[in-house]
């Protein structure tokens, strides 16, 4: 459960509204713009019924489209104010010679500070789909006195664009700004929704989509320093999933194979930290976060964690929550917030995207690649769960020969209980829909295959070979 009021939730009903009406004008960017820049339901658990895609129809059209820089030629490209492209094992965009001076003024400490900063506006990229949402990432650097905003730019299929929309103020750590992503930006076409920015009216006939985007970076830094952050990684996914309750069934592969991920329980973590949404349900998304990054050999170091109470288990759950907490939000479940702090760990890289099906989750576990998926159900919709959810985070480690998903969830009641099984048919619905009812009987949204993927900065060739078979290289 990512949060209070889930924001898939929120997004359903306002993209329901959004279709009488759009909102007007959006809040303003606080900071200055670059001067050359513009219930639960008891009941007996039924398996869906099978919706098979038919024969003889071709290759059905894709519904994802994934775009990110990464490689020193990448950085090269687009429009440089300030901003040089840096060599090396782990190429990235770095501050050159500031383009000028701006004022940022935290809404969420009301502190004032001058910034230097330098901006890289990268290539329009024309999506392979006519998109109804896109989710940015990032991965950079961002040492004391530093940080990084993220801008996608819409440009859509009427031939028009949309403004700049902050996707998100991020620093690794907390003391110089307030992670936060930016509420109240629209066009009266699309609005960004926490982290998701998402087309106003996508049921429309015909309706507007996105036709394709801009990326820009903005990096900042203290006045005076030769240090400044370090961009290794930017982009974002675009998708068009359709509209449905049921998925199609996916066929499994027939082989059992299962990751050696560490289990932790966000359960043991309630009522911890307040002011980082108070552990427990709310900590799903940094919880499997650690998992995955721990899996990959990484964990914080004794001094990251010294801020930690004392006779808490498990201190770097707590460090991943304060490091993923989102000041907006209220909350540690944005997206690539997530995935940011993945990526601050030694040459490991992380992205948001969504995968089609669980013929895609199992590549990549076969690669060895676990990916933390995002799920709302019913109580009655999920055997085993033993809970219902607006919003929800696991991580999949692994199938069974038959096909069954196993999976550390990490709403359970200790480490030790964290791995389950889940039988596919039921999973692969309540991931893969977009449309559900809850526990009123009212539509809402699901996820639609959302999910984070963490993987080493330089992956190996079946790695490489997996991330390109499901999209995201």
């Amino acid at each position: 459960m990512t949060a209070p009021t889930p924001r898939r939730a929120l997004l359903a009903v306002a993209l329901a509204a959004a279709t009488a009406a759009t909102v007007p004008g959006g809040r303003a960017s606080a900071v200055s713009a670059p001067a050359a820049a513009p219930g639960e339901t008891a009941g007996q658990p039924p398996q869906p019924e099978p919706v098979h895609v038919p024969d003889g129809g071709g290759a059905p059209a894709p519904t994802v489209d994934n775009r990110f820089w990464y490689a020193y030629g990448h950085w090269q490209a687009g429009t440089h104010r300030g901003t040089a492209a840096a060599d090396g094992a782990r190429p990235g965009l770095r501050i050159a010679t500031p383009a000028g001076r701006t004022q940022y003024t935290d809404p969420h400490t009301a502190r004032t500070s001058t910034w230097e900063y330098a901006t890289w506006t990268s290539p329009l990229h024309r999506s392979t789909v006519p998109a109804t949402e896109a989710v940015a990432s990032w991965n950079a650097r961002t040492p004391a006195g530093t940080w990084i905003q993220t801008e996608l730019r819409p440009a859509y299929t009427d031939g028009s664009r949309g403004p700049w929309y902050v996707m998100g103020r991020w620093a690794a750590g907390d003391g110089d700004i307030r992670r936060t992503s930016v509420d109240g930006q629209t066009d009266g076409r699309t609005t960004v929704w926490t982290d998701t920015l998402a087309v106003d009216a996508p049921a429309a006939a015909a309706g507007l989509r996105i036709s394709g985007w801009q990326l820009r970076l903005t990096l900042h830094r203290k006045p005076g320093t030769a240090a400044g952050p370090v961009v290794w990684l930017a982009g974002a996914m675009s998708s068009a999933v359709p509209d449905r309750f049921t998925v199609p069934a996916c066929a499994p592969s027939g082989r059992a194979h299962e990751l050696r991920v560490p289990r932790y329980s966000q359960e043991v973590h309630a009522g911890r930290y307040p002011e980082y949404d108070n552990g427990g349900e709310a900590w799903c998304s940094p919880t499997s976060s650690q998992m995955v990054i721990e899996y990959w050999g990484r964990k914080p170091s004794a001094a990251s964690l010294g801020w930690v109470r004392p006779g808490y288990s498990d201190p770097q759950v707590c460090h991943a929550a304060r490091s993923t907490y989102d000041a907006a939000y209220k909350g540690c479940g944005n997206w690539p917030f997530n995935a940011a702090y993945a990526a601050t760990y030694r040459d490991l890289a992380g992205v948001v995207t969504r995968l089609t099906s669980l013929a895609d989750l199992e590549t990549l576990v076969r690669a060895g690649i676990p990916a933390i998926t995002s799920q709302s159900f019913l109580a009655h919709e999920l055997t085993g769960a033993g809970y219902g959810t607006a919003g929800h985070l696991m991580t999949v480690i692994g199938f069974t020969a038959a096909g069954d998903v196993i999976a550390n969830d990490p709403n359970s009641a200790d480490n030790d209980s964290v791995r389950r099984v889940y039988a596919r048919r039921q999973w692969e619905n309540v991931w893969l829909r977009t449309k559900r009812h809850d526990a009123a009987g009212k539509t809402v949204s699901g996820s639609g295959g959302v999910c984070y993927l963490y993987v080493p900065a330089r992956p190996d060739a079946a790695q490489v070979t997996a991330l390109r078979e499901v999209g995201v290289l």
